[in-house]
């Protein structure tokens, strides 16, 4: 059963700000919640160091129940000065964000890195239950870096034994009784 819409919104006013702002990277979506008054949404970043996932997600924001019967706006993830030790990441969606938190990452030099969306540029129906990549941020020290195929589990598994650093945005909507995580 379809829960939610998601799509990509590389055009958004958040998205031109951060560029001509030159901020740092901003994944926005527009996100459409049908019975935003019985679901609940998780959203999250998982990040993997060398191959390894850290215990906790990076950030996360979660939020339901909404007065609401239909929610929808945008949603995303930002990160300010990504290629700093002072990087600063946030969530948000429509009328929930995070206040932007500091995290632990060591500067490097030679590094190469990349971010992309995990869904191509057409509408993306979530259901119940269901955990969906939205997007991936990355870093390695080698010379180059290959293009992955987000949807793929194998391909996505081999990028974070590849890459240093990954950071995968993830988004999951349950029922409102369901077991909030």
């Amino acid at each position: 059963m379809t829960i939610a819409t998601i799509s990509v919104n590389t055009d958004s006013e958040y998205v031109n700000t951060f560029e001509d702002l030159n901020l740092g990277i901003l994944f926005d979506f527009d996100f459409k919640l049908p019975n935003a008054d019985k679901s609940w949404v998780n959203l999250w970043v998982e990040r993997y160091n060398d191959g390894e996932k850290e215990s906790q997600p990076l950030t996360q924001l979660s939020y339901g129940n909404s007065p609401n019967e239909v929610d929808e706006g945008h949603l995303g993830f930002g990160m300010i000065n990504p290629n700093s030790e002072d990087t600063l990441v946030f969530l948000y969606g429509p009328a929930v964000r995070t206040q932007p938190s500091i995290i632990e990452k060591k500067t490097k030099t030679d590094i190469f890195s990349s971010w992309d969306y995990a869904i191509g540029n057409e509408e993306v129906e979530l259901e119940i239950g269901e955990t969906k990549i939205l997007a991936a941020y990355r870093e390695t020290e080698s010379n180059s870096i290959s293009t992955v195929d987000l949807q793929d589990e194998e391909s996505v598994n081999r990028m974070i034994k590849q890459d240093n650093i990954v950071l995968l945005l993830k988004v999951k909507i349950e029922e409102k009784n369901a077991n909030r995580n």
